[in-house]
């Protein structure tokens, strides 16, 4: 059964949810109904006691071009932006949506084509599994923002310090098979298998007892928050915000001038 939001497709079979990224012409960027759409879908799929492993896929060219500034909404009623909005919109919506996707007691796996960036790793570092296209590029350019990487800070743990500061430092795309050898991502296959190869993994981890699953997962998340994985993300996210003050503080925050000149970067690398 589908789901009758457009920006978010959903569909369960055989013991799999299927969430869907659903705004090709916009690059699947994440507007506010699509975060709360896509979180609504999440729920959806761990409640539902006959689905075992969630898949999150996107229609079009590309997984994510992460947040869609223009519609989001950093300006309060009053007219006046002020840090103290800023955080709470992205405390609930960024960080804590990502927080809450990861842990899921379901398996989870992200099939990645073409551009994932900055935000867009919010949406398939959540997940337990990746597999990407061979096409599919990973990038956080947003130093050139101001800011310190986005704010599921999780580049540490998913690409280990030397190369997240490289990513991060440079705003350079990772390839799908350099992500493969730093371990970020699980298998990379070619793009028209993509869809094919992530739902069969899916179907073969379905066929696993379901509390084992759980369990499994359980066991690897909290032997990362013992790491301090948790603890990190949480600091990492008030080092984020302060970003957005000096933003705030020294040009009054043009957050749309400096989307243009990150997406001019982009275009030329």
């Amino acid at each position: 059964m589908d789901s009758p939001t457009d920006q978010i497709l959903y569909k369960a079979k055989d013991g799999v949810a299927a969430i869907t990224l659903n705004r090709p012409e916009a690059a699947n960027a994440q507007s506010m109904d699509l975060l709360d759409a896509l979180d609504a879908a999440w729920t959806r799929a761990a409640e539902d006691s006959d689905v075992r492993v969630i898949v999150l896929r996107a229609n079009g060219k590309h997984f994510s071009a992460g947040h869609d500034l223009k519609g989001a909404s950093h300006t309060p009623a009053s007219g006046k932006i002020t840090l103290e909005h800023i955080y709470g919109i992205e405390a609930h919506r960024y960080l804590g949506y990502s927080l809450r996707w990861r842990n899921v007691p379901k398996p989870s796996i992200a099939a990645v084509q073409g551009k994932c960036i900055a935000a867009g790793l919010m949406l398939c570092w959540p997940c337990d599994l990746i597999v990407a296209a061979q096409n599919a590029e990973f990038s956080d350019p947003v130093v050139r923002m101001g800011i310190g990487g986005v704010e599921y800070h999780g580049h540490t743990w998913e690409l280990g310090a030397r190369k997240a500061k490289e990513i991060l430092f440079t705003g350079r795309a990772l390839t799908a098979d350099e992500a493969e050898r730093v371990g970020m991502v699980n298998k990379v296959v070619p793009l028209a298998e993509l869809e094919a190869q992530a739902m069969e993994l899916a179907q073969q981890i379905a066929r696993m007892p379901a509390f084992g699953l759980q369990q499994a997962k359980r066991a690897v998340n909290q032997t990362l928050d013992v790491q301090g994985f948790y603890s990190a993300l949480q600091s990492a996210f008030d080092i984020h915000q302060t970003g957005h003050g000096n933003a705030i503080s020294v040009d009054g925050y043009p957050i749309l001038t400096r989307l243009d000149d990150m997406k001019k970067h982009i275009k030329q690398s």
